[in-house]
Parts: C-alpha cells; sequence; structure tokens
C-alpha cells in the first residue's frame, strides 16, 4: 500500500570540514538533539532518456534509514515535493508504475545512478519538545550507472516536521547564512548526480525558428496543454482534487487550438489527435459531469424548506447517483491504462519534435493569429444570433449550448494568441468567458431538468412522492428563463465592434 508525504526542505552547501553553527538560536527552536548517524544506498531509476528527470520527478530504491523502500517524488512548488512510498521489495510495485506511465510510456526504467549517503541527523524541538525540522549532514557518494564516473559532495538539508511550520526554515536560514552556509545551487540529490557524472536530463522542445512567428506562438501553447495532460495523469490517478476537471480543460484547450489554428498546424495531422482528445476528454467527463449534477441537485435539496421535502428524496438521490456514477472512477483509470491513450501521448510527442507546419506558420504571429481569434468570433456570432431569434423551448436550449461551444473555443483562441497580441486578446477572451458562463450556467439548468424528469419518475414507479422533484424542476426552470433574459445583455458586451477593433489588422 502507497502512502503519501509533503515534504517540504532545503538545501545547502557544505564541506566535510563543515560544522553546523549553535541552532537553538534559531527563533523557536529550544533545543538541537543528536539521533546518530545512519548508512543510505538509494539506487535512482529512469527511462534511459532520462523522461523522469526532465521533469523533475525522481524515483528510487533506498534501503537504510526509518522509511525505506520505493520512493516516487513530484515536484510541487520550490522546495516542496510530493513523495509517495510503497514497501521494499525487488521489483517498481505497480501503484508507482502507474504514476509515472504518463512520461514512462512502453519504456521500463533501468538503473541510472546509485547513491551512497552518510547521514548525521539532528532534531530541531521546541520547549514542550516537539519535533520542528530535521537537519541532516549528508556526505554523499553518486556512481553513474551501468558503468560511469563518480562523484562526491556534502550537503546540508533542512526538512520541516509533520505539521510543523514551514516558517522555520526562515529561521534556520537565517543562522546558517550567517555561519557562511548558502543555498545548494542544485534542486535534488539526483539532478547533481547527473550534472556531475554526464549528461543531464533535458527536456525536449519544438525547433520552430523565429519566435515572433506564428508557428512558435502556437507550438508554444500546444506544448503548454501536452505537458498538462501528462502532468495531470498521476493527478488523476491520486484522485487529487480538481485534477480531472483540469486534464478534460487541457484537452479541450488542445483541441480546440487545433481548429483555431488549421492555418498553421496542418489539419489532415491534427484533426486526428482532435477526435483522440475528444474521447479522453468524454472518459474524464463521464466522472465529473455527474459529481457536478449531484453536488446541484444536493444544493437544491438542502436550499428547500422540510415541509417541501416529502419522502425519501436524499435516499432517492443517492440511490440515482450512485446508477449514474458507479464505476466512474473505473472508467477514467481504465482510459489512462489503455494503450489509446498512451498512443495518444506518443502521437502529441511526435506533433511537438516535428510539427506539421503550414505557410502561415512562418508569417508574423500578431497578424495570423488574430485573423483566426476573429474568425472564431464570426463563427460564435451566427451561433448566437441564431439562438435569440428562437422562441423558448428546446431548439433554443440546442441552439444556446451550440453557442456557448463556440464562445468557449473563441476565448480558448484568444487566450492562445495573449502573448502574441497582449491586453485587447484579454479583453476579449474576458468577455468570451462571460458568454460562456452563462450560457454554460443555462446548459445545467437543461441537464439538471432531464435528471429531475427521470427521478420523478422513479419516484412514482417506486409509490413514493413525486412533488419535490417536480418542485425543483420548476426552480431549474426558472434559472434557465434567467440565463436566457440575462444573454442578450452579457452578447451586447461581447459584440461590441471597439471590442474587436485593435484584433483587426
Amino acid at each position: 500500500m502507497a502512502e503519501t508525504k509533503r515534504e517540504i526542505e532545503r538545501k545547502y552547501e557544505a564541506t566535510a570540514r563543515t560544522e553546523l553553527p549553535d541552532l537553538t538560536r534559531a527563533a523557536g527552536v529550544a533545543s538541537v538533539v543528536d539521533r546518530g548517524d545512519t548508512e543510505l544506498d538509494a539506487t535512482y531509476y529512469d527511462t534511459p532518456g532520462l523522461r523522469l528527470a526532465a521533469d523533475s520527478l525522481t524515483l528510487r530504491r533506498r534501503t537504510g534509514g526509518e522509511d525505506e523502500g520505493w520512493h516516487l517524488k513530484f515536484p510541487v512548488a520550490s522546495g516542496i515535493r510530493d513523495e509517495i512510498r510503497a514497501p521494499l521489495s525487488e521489483n517498481l510495485p505497480k501503484s508507482l508504475a502507474a504514476l509515472i506511465r504518463s512520461r514512462t510510456r512502453a519504456e521500463s526504467v533501468v538503473p541510472v545512478v546509485r547513491l551512497r549517503s552518510s547521514r548525521a541527523v539532528r532534531h530541531l524541538v521546541d520547549e514542550e519538545g516537539t519535533l520542528l525540522a530535521e537537519v541532516s549532514i549528508d556526505t554523499v557518494r553518486a556512481d553513474r550507472l551501468p558503468a560511469g564516473p563518480d562523484t562526491s559532495w556534502t550537503e546540508i538539508e533542512v526538512e520541516v516536521a509533520d505539521d510543523a511550520d514551514p516558517e522555520i526554515l526562515d529561521a534556520v536560514e537565517k543562522r546558517l547564512k550567517k555561519a557562511g552556509i548558502s543555498p545548494s545551487t542544485s534542486s535534488s540529490k539526483l539532478a547533481r548526480a547527473l550534472e556531475e557524472t554526464g549528461e543531464a536530463a533535458v527536456r525536449a522542445e519544438p525547433v520552430v525558428g523565429e519566435t515572433d512567428t506564428a508557428g512558435a506562438r502556437v507550438l508554444a501553447y500546444v506544448r503548454e496543454q501536452v505537458d498538462a495532460i501528462v502532468a495531470l495523469d498521476p493527478a488523476v490517478r491520486r484522485d487529487l482534487p480538481d485534477s480531472v476537471h483540469q486534464m478534460r480543460v487541457a484537452c479541450r484547450r488542445l483541441r480546440s487550438a487545433f481548429k483555431s489554428y488549421r492555418k498553421v498546424l496542418d489539419r489532415t495531422v491534427t484533426d486526428p489527435l482532435g477526435d483522440e482528445l475528444k474521447w479522453l476528454a468524454g472518459e474524464l467527463g463521464f466522472a465529473r459531469d455527474q459529481e457536478v449534477l449531484n453536488e446541484r441537485l444536493r444544493a437544491r435539496l438542502d436550499e428547500l424548506p422540510r415541509t417541501l421535502a416529502l419522502g425519501p428524496v436524499r435516499a432517492r438521490l443517492r440511490i440515482w447517483n450512485n446508477a449514474h456514477g458507479g464505476g466512474a472512477r473505473r472508467k477514467t483509470l481504465a482510459a489512462l491504462d489503455s494503450a489509446r491513450h498512451l498512443a495518444l501521448l506518443d502521437a502529441l510527442d511526435t506533433l511537438l519534435a516535428d510539427p506539421p507546419l503550414r505557410k502561415a506558420a512562418h508569417d508574423d504571429a500578431e497578424s495570423v493569429l488574430a485573423r483566426a481569434v476573429l474568425k472564431d468570433y464570426d463563427r460564435l456570432a451566427t451561433r448566437a444570433d441564431h439562438a435569440l431569434a428562437l422562441p423558448a423551448g428546446h431548439d433554443r436550449d440546442l441552439a444556446m449550448h451550440e453557442a456557448r461551444k463556440a464562445a468557449k473555443r473563441a476565448r480558448y483562441a484568444a487566450e492562445a494568441a495573449r502573448p502574441a497580441l497582449g491586453k485587447p486578446a484579454k479583453r476579449f477572451a474576458k468577455r468570451m468567458k462571460a458568454v460562456q458562463t452563462v450560457l454554460g450556467d443555462h446548459q445545467d439548468s437543461v441537464v439538471a431538468r432531464d435528471a429531475l424528469r427521470d427521478l420523478a419518475i422513479q419516484a412514482h414507479a417506486a409509490g413514493e412522492s413525486a412533488f419535490t422533484w417536480g418542485l425543483l424542476h420548476g426552480q431549474e426552470e426558472a434559472a434557465g428563463a434567467a440565463g436566457e433574459r440575462e444573454f442578450p445583455e452579457v452578447w451586447a458586451k461581447a459584440s461590441a465592434p471597439k471590442l474587436r477593433a485593435p484584433l483587426t489588422h
């Protein structure tokens, strides 16, 4: 069983002659407890091309110390990592293998570095004896594997104790700096070992020539979304908050960019990728959509007076949600584990390594991107005007949903163009987001009404009162009508000519 620990630490340069200053002079530290020495032996694993290290991930199998076993570390922020631990075993645990699959794909990980460390440990405690931080002086020998050069160094590591205030790091650093001890220039032991024993990990970047061309700008945005999909894969597997939603958004942004910038990237290459991105977003969305809908209906029930909640309405909602949401997480994980998902990631890498650039990709970014944004606006305007011309009802609901999708595409196109077009693109995207929001709220009410009708039918068939579900259906009808009344005003602001004038070249 894997467990996760949030690691907050800082590293400092040292030599064999370096002595720690008196750390009881650091704010909050009452005493320094000598915890003795220990020997650590860690083998770090990666693909032959160092894909994990290129993304600042580390995977090791370590013996010695209180936490021996397999450790996989994900960067969270500077000096902060999530360490996922699994028990010591000969082979890489399946749970950790799954978390690195979006990076490793079909490649096996192999030993790349062996680190043997002699660690002297000191505990910093407060007046009540509560552990604040652990200070380690590590004498390290690193061997490049399978038969590469070696290197050695000494470093000091200060790690915040569980549940302790991270500000202890500032207090300790102040004392260390006064003693002439400076922060390390390496982010991790592995990074330093790789740098000093041969080729270090380097991220592959697309080669597109001039940075102010349309191709360079679009590919930079594509790279950002691909990186997000790869990075969010393990986050979804770990069931981290909002990870499914964010991965789905990255898929949609990327698919939208392929459509908006067809003058830049050859659609014979990007259209099949867009289809696969649509599939992946759909697999991810199954769980997310049901979760959002259930929360909306629960909130509606919570707002009702008890006298209007007739029958076992909460139990009925739970039954309905379990029936619709059952297996959603298994469905998501199955998609991420599928050969289809890995093939998509490989295809996206291929696109970035050898981008299918069209003639316009070599032109000035501002003019090409602005034309694409305005074309998406025209598409939205056609759909918005059509929706507004229809009477209230099913056809108008469908038309507003189509307008919402067009608003989202126009927004994403403007966000992708913002580095080239600046504030005009930012203002335009903001207005498109407002259109998307009001139309999204309207669509949510349409979906909720369908669900409430389903719940009413189930309740009636079970001999329960359907009154409450009808009441909530009426509330959702009112919410949808409010959105329809709001839309013309929001669209008037978004369609103002002055908003598009700065984008016209």
